[in-house]
């Protein structure tokens, strides 16, 4: 049974006892932090698999500790999946620009909570031991085995999703990719994951790799593809 450590940030007594219940359910470790300013320190100090984050807490709000979280170097390789309340749609989307790998919206199934969670681990457990081959690509080194993009001497810090986006994209140069796709080869398809979604970790990734996003090319009506 799965002894993987989750980490909570949520300030709801309800939503923590969900949570707590459902999950040790299953096999997990849990720990609860009510607050940014609790659960940032206990990040960087117990490294956790996963960090489930409500957008709404006291003090700092979710999308600044994803902010801070993905901005750092011990940090910013950890899954989040940001749980949200209805009508929080732009903070999803800011979410996901920042770096978040999934979101849940309240009020939500556990059993929804659960397959996200082990599909994110799933996912990320198949990378750490990736043997994929390195890919270069114009002046991009991708490294999958250890998540690293370098160009030019420069390091960047992607989110494993964005990761696996360019490494996916990347990998065929000049051919184009449906969204669907996309999704399918990224994040699989135990994954709920919109159209949108997929447009917005593109929009990331451009930002972070700067002068080189240009080289993910936007085809309308389609998708996107790696140039040539």
């Amino acid at each position: 049974m799965s002894k993987e450590h989750i980490l909570l940030i949520e300030d709801e007594p309800d939503i923590q006892e969900l949570i707590r219940v459902n999950l040790v359910r299953q096999g997990f470790r849990l720990s609860i932090y009510k607050s940014g300013e609790e659960g940032i320190p206990a990040i960087k100090a117990q490294q956790p698999k996963l960090i489930l984050l409500d957008l709404m807490l006291p003090g700092i709000d979710g999308l600044e500790v994803c902010r801070i979280l993905k901005n750092g170097t011990v940090t910013n390789q950890i899954p989040i999946i940001m749980v949200t309340a209805k009508g929080e749609d732009v903070d999803m989307v800011t979410g996901l620009e920042l770096g978040a790998d999934d979101y849940l919206t309240k009020p939500f199934s556990p059993r929804v909570l659960i397959a996200k969670i082990r599909a994110l681990l799933r996912r990320r457990n198949s990378e750490q031991l990736s043997d994929e081959p390195s890919v270069t690509a114009h002046e991009l080194e991708i490294h999958p085995g250890r998540f690293e993009v370098i160009a030019d001497g420069r390091h960047f810090d992607l989110s494993l999703t964005e990761f696996r986006l360019l490494h996916f994209l990347a990998k065929n140069p000049g051919w184009v990719y449906s969204r669907y796709q996309i999704v399918s080869g990224v994040r699989g398809d135990d994954i709920v994951v919109t159209d949108r979604s997929v447009d917005v970790h593109v929009v990331g990734l451009r930002k972070k790799l700067g002068k080189y996003g240009d080289y993910i090319e936007t085809v309308r009506g389609v998708g996107y593809r790696f140039r040539r």
